[in-house]
Parts: C-alpha cells; structure tokens; sequence
C-alpha cells in the first residue's frame, strides 16, 4: 500500500449504497478485439438508443469485495473465480470473453487507483467491485450486440443488511419463478434479478427481507434465496441445494471448503422443501453479506423455526467468522484466496 491518505468518509456508517470514487476503468470491444483499459473520472456512459443491452437484455455482471487486512494489505478474495463466472455468462449470453488477464490486471488497475477508497482495517466496511459487461452497438433486429463496454466501478460499502449478522425471517413464494428450467439461473445476468423483484417485492410487502424460492417445473426442491444461495446444516453436515438453475456462489463454494475445514461433511443434492423441518441451521450466503442467518421460513400454514428462532446457530457463526478473519488477514489464507493489489 502506497500509505495514500483516506477518503474523508465515516466509515462505520456506510450502507451498502453507491459513493463516488476517484476512477472507473473501461475497455471497448469493437471489430473482434478488446481496447486497452482506460481509468475514468466519470459515472456515467453514453451509448446508442438502439443498444442490444437495452432491448434484449444483453447484459452481466459480477461482484466482489477488496478488504485491508490486518497487516495493511489490500487483498481481493478469489477474484480468479469471478473472472470464470464471467466468463461462462458470457458464452451463454453469446458476448466476446474476457480472459482470465484481462480480468485480474482491470482489478488490480482500479482498485490501485481508489485505494483511498478501501475501508480501514478494524471498521467492518470493504470496497465493493462491480465489473459489468453490456451490448451497446446500435442494433434494431434481434440479435448480439457488435460493440461491448466492460466497466469495472468501485465503491465502499457497509453490511448489506443494517442489522448485520442477524436472523431475519423468509418466506416460500410460489406465486413467482426466478428461472426457468435450461434458462439462464445458473448465470450473473441482470435479466435473472429483474426476474426475481416482483417476488423480492411480494415478500418485503408482507415484512419478509428476503424470500425463498422452489424450483421452476415442480415447485418441490428449494432453489435459490431472492439475494443469495441458500445453505443449510444437517447435524454434522453442510448442506446446500444442487439444480442447473442456481448461480453457483463463490461465496458459498468458500464455506463449503471452510466447513470441511472445521469438521464439517459437504452435501450438495436437490433438498425437497418438506427436509425444512430436519435443518439445524440456515442461512442465504453471497458476496454482499458472507452469511445472513435465516431464523425461520414461512411456507403456506407453516412455520420453520431453526435453532432457538433468535439468534444465529454456532456452525453458521463459525463459518462466518472465520471467512470474515480470512479476508481482514486474522487467519491464515491456507486456500490461497486473497489476491493482493500491489
């Protein structure tokens, strides 16, 4: 770190909101071929009224977070496998890659040039990156896009939830599906979470923060959370859903192997929505938040309560910590996850 001063911000009364910083960085793709990256001082972009992003959704993005560890490190945690993840959306969005250099040398650029920007060690804020990818050469009939911006920003952000590390209640939707079988669930489009407001909103309107979807053909297996995977602990196992249309989480990849770590067997299978009544533990695992714990699902006339209903379970608290000790550098990165920014 090159000992910058920080920015004049209170830190420990961020939300998980947007606060301009110093630089974005954005690379054109014209004629079958990326741009040099280019630092930007501007928030916003112009683009074409006709670009295929906005009329047929060709659009992703991803998100992770950069933390000054203990030390005064900046480090990334696993930026590589996002780098992956955009990739696989890309190719099923059928939109030019971005290979794994490309990715990890515009990280490494922007958060450099924001590094006053990272939240200091010690008050629980880090900085989120959004790399995003859109269709924005001017194009009328159906079809991809021949020009592409990709954009990475960056902003400090607080706990996705106000509350923190605290249960909060969901409720089983069947009214609405986030993805469609063979669709597109098992990738970061924007079209995915556009999909899933109208039961986002049902769910907040009956005072739920989050709701819990089933899956699309049979409405039987739990699928995904509206913000996050779901995760479970079954006595002494880690228990998550498996289904083709699920975003695979990087952050809930990392708990599984952090589970096994402490103890813990994996499990990823199709969970029916009647196995809620033998779970320990639950929680809605991503980037934003590590781990929300889930205290109790409405679904129908029923009510599931796990634990004592109130407050997180232990399995669920150990693997929280320990993430969040990993990525502020207080526990060893034995995994190899923390990419450094130099």
């Amino acid at each position: 770190m090159s000992g910058k001063e920080k920015a004049n911000l209170k830190w420990e009364e961020l939300s998980f909101g947007y606060t301009k910083t110093d630089f974005n960085i954005r690379f054109h793709y014209k004629d079958g071929a990326w741009s040099q990256g280019e630092l930007s001082e501007d928030d916003t972009m112009n683009m074409h009224i006709s670009a295929p992003c906005l009329h047929y959704g060709q659009e992703a993005f991803e998100g992770l977070k950069a933390f000054e560890t203990k030390d005064k490190k900046i480090v990334v945690f696993r930026p590589d496998q996002n780098a992956k993840r955009m990739q696989k959306t890309c190719e099923r969005l059928y939109m030019p890659q971005i290979s794994d250099e490309m990715f990890l040398d515009a990280v490494q650029k922007v958060v450099k040039a924001n590094e006053r920007f990272v939240p200091p060690y010690g008050t629980g804020a880090s900085l989120y990156i959004r790399p995003v990818i859109v269709g924005t050469g001017a194009r009328i009939g159906l079809g991809p896009a021949e020009e592409y911006d990709f954009i990475i920003l960056v902003t400090p952000v607080g706990p996705y939830y106000k509350g923190g590390f605290k249960p909060v209640e969901a409720l089983v939707v069947e009214q609405f599906d986030r993805a469609a079988p063979f669709g597109i669930g098992s990738i970061k489009a924007g079209a995915n979470y556009a999909a899933g407001l109208a039961g986002d909103q049902y769910g907040k309107k009956k005072g739920f923060p989050v709701v819990l979807y089933l899956d699309s053909k049979e409405h039987k297996y739990i699928d995904e959370l509206s913000t996050s995977n779901f995760i479970s602990i079954k006595g002494d196992t880690y228990l998550t859903p498996k289904s083709d249309s699920i975003l695979p989480s990087i952050t809930n990849d990392s708990l599984g192997i952090l589970a096994a770590d402490i103890g813990l067997k994996y499990d990823k299978r199709p969970i029916p929505i009647t196995e809620l009544e033998e779970l320990d533990e639950v929680g809605a695992v991503g980037t934003a938040a590590i781990i929300t714990p889930v205290s109790k699902i409405h679904y129908g006339d029923k009510v599931y309560v796990f634990g004592d209903g109130e407050n997180p379970g232990p399995s669920i608290t150990k693997l929280y910590n320990r993430l969040r000790e990993l990525q502020y550098g207080e526990y060893e990165d034995k995994h190899n996850w923390l990419f450094e920014i130099k």
